[in-house]
């Protein structure tokens, strides 16, 4: 039985989490602005079945497929809004569930930290793949779980907020997010990303 971890529309993919995924990515990279859906599954084998299913049925493009023992990750995405929602409704088919048996995300851990100290900022842009990370800004840091939702997050902060995306990863156990910048713009990124996670509904993760 396949369970479904995460399954996430985003209406309007931005600028810097198109550019971080066409730099971290395999797959046909996606450009600012386009319609974009994760999904997260377990078993992560039967992810192959999801990307055909959703290739077969739709002309939207896959930029990310992950496949892990425990998880499998799978990222399209297209300028029409209407044919991503339509290979995520074929790709629902395909499994045999619906929306609303996602699990809802869970905030595992939710931290800022002030004014970052420059050998801090070495660190952590030594081990990121996107904007760097400057002495004296404050660094946003959200995990969560299911790991994909870390994606939305960052969206939907980026939408509201004038920040830098510094790290973002959407597979595994848990999902992380580094959002860099003032201290006013990041508090605003926090409150964004947390109110869409809160937003989504779904089956509750320790109950499924």
């Amino acid at each position: 039985m396949v369970t479904l971890r995460t399954y996430i529309f985003l209406d309007d993919m931005q600028p810097q989490l198109a550019s971080f995924i066409g730099k971290t990515a395999r797959g046909f990279l996606p450009v600012p602005h386009v319609a974009s859906l994760f999904v997260e599954i377990a078993p992560g084998i039967a992810i192959n079945q999801v990307t055909d299913r959703a290739l077969k049925a739709t002309k939207v493009a896959p930029a990310v497929q992950v496949v892990e023992r425990a998880f499998g990750l799978l990222e399209v995405h297209d300028d029409d809004q209407g044919n991503v929602m339509e290979a995520g409704s074929a790709i629902l088919d395909e499994l045999g569930l619906k929306e609303s048996d996602r699990y809802k995300p869970r905030i595992v851990s939710n931290q800022v930290i002030r004014s970052i100290e420059p050998y801090q900022s070495q660190i952590i842009n030594r081990n990121s793949q996107g904007m760097m990370l400057l002495p004296g800004q404050s660094l946003f840091i959200l995990e969560t779980e299911p790991a994909a939702y870390a994606v939305y997050a960052a969206n939907e902060a980026e939408k509201a907020a004038n920040v830098f995306l510094v790290n973002v990863r959407p597979y595994g156990a848990f999902g992380r997010l580094y959002l860099g910048g003032t201290e006013a713009e990041i508090d605003a990124a926090q409150e964004a990303a947390i109110s869409a996670l809160e937003a989504v509904d779904g089956v509750d993760f320790k109950k499924r």
